[in-house]
């Protein structure tokens, strides 16, 4: 026994120094967790100091500079998604001062025809009541971005800079313009006036002429007959 005595010792004040480390391991952990939830709100409200939330204060006087009457008649919509890569500072030294952004682009392309610029002598009645219909050319009324669904899918920027601010408008402006070179390219102007056609040569019939021709400007006769009296069908009470 006296030869282990020193060893029953030595392990008995192993056991114990084992069990005062585990003690005082679990109280430590006890204590750093309101640390580490401190360094979280300290995260948090630099991130916040960093980086605010904008704080939008319209003006309350709105000043109106025109009011103007429209007639179009809107006979097409497209909607177009575009993926846009806009960079700049891109080279030897990109990984330094560079700024590359990927913006995942929605947005809508709407083309119809300007019923006000049909005018009176434009629409004739020959042959015992053929109508002929010389069309207003069409256009493409509204190109814009859909900033609810638009957002920047990945943006990197250099180790020595900040970013280009204008970098994403830039992007934005060139999403636009793809659109519309999208949707001109697909052919929607011609579908507008197709449209406009089909719309119009319903609206006609059912106003009582029974045959309706959309003409050229070299279908136009010398001396043409317009649309003056109106049918019965368009007459309103008391004419």
């Amino acid at each position: 026994m006296r030869k282990f005595g020193p060893w029953l010792l030595l392990l008995i004040l192993l056991i114990v120094l084992i069990i005062s480390s585990i003690i005082l391991l679990g109280d430590l952990r006890e204590t750093m967790q309101p640390l580490a939830q401190l360094r979280d709100d300290l995260v948090t409200q630099v991130e916040k100091f960093l980086h605010p939330t904008p704080t939008v204060l319209p003006d309350p006087v709105t000043i109106i500079r025109e009011v103007r009457a429209l007639a179009r008649l809107e006979t097409i919509q497209y909607t177009v998604e575009k993926v846009i890569i806009a960079e700049t500072g891109q080279g030897p030294f990109g990984f330094l001062f560079g700024d590359r952004l990927l913006l995942v682009a929605h947005g809508m392309a709407i083309a119809g025809v300007d019923l006000e610029k049909l005018a009176p002598e434009d629409i004739w009645i020959e042959n015992r009541g053929r109508v002929y219909i010389l069309m207003p050319e069409p256009e493409l009324f509204v190109v814009t971005l859909d900033n609810d669904k638009s957002y920047v899918y990945d943006r990197d920027t250099g180790l020595l800079t900040h970013g280009d601010v204008n970098l994403e408008s830039t992007a934005r402006q060139a999403a636009e313009e793809e659109i519309r070179r999208a949707a001109l390219e697909d052919g929607i102007l011609e579908q507008a006036r197709q449209n406009a056609e089909n719309y119009l040569y319903r609206m006609m019939r059912s106003l009582g002429f029974p045959d309706i021709i959309f003409a050229e400007e070299s279908d136009r006769p010398e001396s043409t007959q317009t649309i003056t009296p109106l049918p019965d069908a368009m007459a309103t009470p008391g004419d």
